[in-house]
């Protein structure tokens, strides 16, 4: 039995180093085919709005035209950092992408969006529902799917971006999400769905060129509909006092790499948001 916990660990990080690397390079691209440095400055993110990592040439010191600097150097301004919920609220809605805005033919999932409410993940491993406790401003939930076709299942992707009242605050979502796992390495979401075989990685932060901080997930889910176990991968940063969480649940005929590309491409995209909503 000790050998195969390994195996599956061993499985796991892997799959988290290549989530890593994707993220990377995903950032990588964008800097290097955008050409002129993304601005700074306090205007207001539209949901068209072409997606750049805070690593397009310009954004640090080090940085050279196509490359990204060595660390992440971005600090909000403390005049657009959100001291209220409804700062706050405006602040998640534009950061969250829409059908259009992560990849091509995504969907809107029934349901799409929720808020106002915290999940806590009960010593039971089953995730439940509370209101939002005192250090969260706002938390905003939005579902989008890649429906099914050409024989492949239909995959269900979901982000939620969070204002803390403090950095602290956050730093502690990211730390508890990493725990988690550990905890509930199998966990029941309701409804019939069940994730297993969890493993989550902190990344170091010198590999993190687009976040303060940033973990990855891998597993395996299933539910209804979901044709036995498939893939799952998931991914939380964190900028200032502002997290933002992607996750994906795979279907019929895709591989992890797939669910990487999606994960990594939404992420970086809302992580950008989100840095020009605090310039």
């Amino acid at each position: 039995m000790a050998h195969a916990t390994g195996r599956r660990r061993t499985g796991a990080l892997a799959v988290i180093s290549v989530a890593a690397a994707l993220l990377t390079g995903c950032a990588e691209k964008q800097a290097g085919t955008e050409g002129a440095p993304a601005p700074r400055t306090s205007a207001p993110v539209s949901g068209k709005e072409s997606p750049g990592p805070s690593g397009t040439p310009g954004s640090g010191p080090t940085a050279k035209p196509g490359e990204l600097p060595d660390a992440y150097d971005f600090t909000p301004d403390p005049a657009r950092v959100p001291k209220s919920a409804p700062q706050a609220r405006t602040l998640t809605r534009r950061a969250v992408l829409g059908p259009d805005d992560w990849t091509a033919g995504m969907a809107v999932h029934r349901p799409y969006e929720s808020s106002g409410t915290w999940t806590v993940l009960e010593d039971s491993c089953v995730w439940s529902r509370a209101g939002l406790p005192d250090h969260v401003l706002d938390s905003f939930t939005r579902r989008l799917d890649v429906p099914a076709a050409d024989g492949r299942g239909r995959v269900q992707g979901a982000m939620t971006v969070t204002v803390h009242r403090t950095v602290a605050d956050a730093d502690r979502e990211i730390e508890d999400t990493v725990q988690e796992s550990f905890r509930c390495p199998d966990q029941e979401l309701g409804g019939g769905q069940r994730l297993s075989g969890l493993m989550s990685l902190q990344m170091d932060r010198k590999d993190v060129h687009n976040a303060d901080a940033s973990l990855f997930e891998a597993g395996k889910y299933e539910g209804p509909g979901s044709n036995g176990r498939q893939h799952y991968v998931w991914s939380k940063s964190r900028i200032g006092t502002v997290t933002a969480a992607v996750s994906v649940k795979g279907a019929k005929g895709y591989e992890n790499t797939d669910l990487l590309r999606i994960a990594a491409e939404g992420a970086a995209k809302i992580l950008y948001r989100i840095e020009l909503a605090l310039k």
